[in-house]
């Protein structure tokens, strides 16, 4: 179920599967109401990054912010099947067979990551393979470009964590193949 709390006049881009995405989520059970996660408190209080329809999160978010703008907030309840299901997750103390509600703020939406465009944006000097200069030229433009005052480290972890998720062969590339998650046929 979803609920669009605030809707902004403005309402462009909209999120869809594979875009970037940055928001802020508090995490309930629906049984007692308690909360069992919130983002302001995580990561120094900084917004959750991640790529959306791709798994980074439960299925159930990743349908829930599908279609959702900048400045927009959502209440949506999420069952079990698209959450924890039967085994639940015991790090993040959620029960088995918990319905989950989760309350949204989303602050950006940027081209994903996995375009073909943006493969070709990042992969300067056409060899259809990102190297670590260009992605980390890559971040620094995006970075740049949302105006967001954000620690240096910052660049550094999501630069680390790109290649640990994505440079399957360890040979310091991420090739078409491995970038694009997507299996488009144009690369």
């Amino acid at each position: 179920k979803i609920e669009v709390l605030h809707l902004p006049e403005v309402c462009s881009p909209k999120s869809k599967k594979g875009d970037l995405l940055n928001a802020h989520y508090d995490g309930f059970l629906a049984s007692d109401g308690s909360k069992f996660y919130c983002s302001r408190t995580q990561n120094e209080g900084h917004p959750k990054w991640f790529v959306l329809g791709v798994g980074q999160v439960i299925k159930g978010l990743d349908i829930a912010m599908m279609d959702m703008c900048p400045g927009e907030k959502r209440k949506v309840t999420i069952p079990p099947s698209l959450a924890y299901g039967q085994q639940g997750y015991a790090q993040g103390k959620i029960p088995p067979n918990a319905t989950l509600i989760f309350e949204i703020e989303l602050y950006a939406v940027n081209k994903g990551p996995r375009s073909v465009e943006a493969f070709n944006q990042i992969d300067k000097d056409n060899d259809k393979k990102l190297s670590e200069l260009e992605i980390s030229q890559y971040l620094k433009e995006e970075f740049a470009r949302d105006g967001k005052k954000r620690h240096p480290s910052v660049h550094d972890e999501i630069l680390a964590d790109i290649f640990k998720k994505n440079d399957h062969d360890g040979d310091g590339f991420i090739s078409a193949k491995e970038y694009n998650v997507y299996q488009h046929d144009e690369l």
